[in-house]
């Protein structure tokens, strides 16, 4: 069997309403949930205002250091809607009407909806690559490694699945999650111990609180199953050592 070439990513929330606190990201757990489930690491997550300079430096930075990154927000028909100008500065091409998109947002709308606020949305970088909407009509679109999405979460999903053949990735990350109650401390030195030994996995530990008692819920996290298998085994002796109930959550 092959080993396939482990691929990373980059997701960037651009908003203010996200800054603000007035809108709650759920896009970056939905894109990254997705990317684990074909094979793409998310290795950074940044959240960013609308603002052009700053679109445009996060971008250059990401798209040259991971393999693709994925933009949320501000692609829409208002005045702040600025990504996809960005994205054209960003890579140095035209911005201008997408054919394509003009089309597809013309047979959308009933006649005369389609007026100039919505045909800010067919505004695009030159040549981009259309991301299709089955939800609301207005396409995202892709430019290299970039993938433009909106920033409205049920669209935004709703969208994902049209990717999944874009995307070239690696083995999907597997997971595993033990439950316990107890507390951070009492288990630390153990977890460090097996994660120490096991470099290539990755164990993390997240309290929680349930039926008014303290937990932790151990999650391990590899692209194969034997190694989560063999991590799951030696916690579990720990874990039976140490007399710590496990729990199901």
């Amino acid at each position: 069997m092959i080993k396939k070439t482990k691929v990373n990513s980059a997701i960037l929330i651009i908003g203010n309403e996200i800054l603000s606190g007035r809108t709650q990201d759920t896009n970056t757990s939905t894109i990254a949930t997705w990317l684990n489930s074909i094979g793409v690491k998310v290795e950074e997550v940044r959240v960013i205002p609308d603002i052009e300079k700053t679109i445009i430096n996060s971008l250059n930075f990401l798209k040259t250091t991971y393999d693709y990154v994925f933009t949320s927000g501000g692609i829409g028909p208002t005045h702040d809607d600025i990504t996809a100008e960005s994205v054209s500065k960003a890579f140095g091409l035209k911005y201008e009407i997408h054919k394509e998109a003009y089309k597809i947002l013309e047979a959308y709308y009933k006649p005369g909806e389609f007026n100039e606020g919505r045909q800010k949305m067919v505004w695009m970088p030159e040549n981009a690559n259309l991301i299709l909407n089955p939800t609301s009509g207005a396409p995202g679109f892709s430019v290299e490694n970039v993938f433009c999405l909106p920033g409205v979460p049920s669209i935004l999903k709703s969208m994902l699945g049209g990717l999944t053949n874009s995307i070239v990735g690696g083995d999907p990350i597997l997971s595993l999650t033990i439950s316990l109650r107890t507390v951070e401390s009492e288990i630390a030195s153990s977890i460090t111990k097996i994660q120490d030994n096991n470099k290539d996995v990755e164990i993390g530990s997240y309290p929680f609180f349930q039926a008014g008692k303290l937990g932790v819920s151990i999650v391990i996290r590899s692209e194969d199953q034997l190694k989560i298998d063999d991590c799951n085994s030696q916690i579990l002796e720990f874990v039976n050592e140490k007399k710590i109930e496990v729990v199901d959550r």
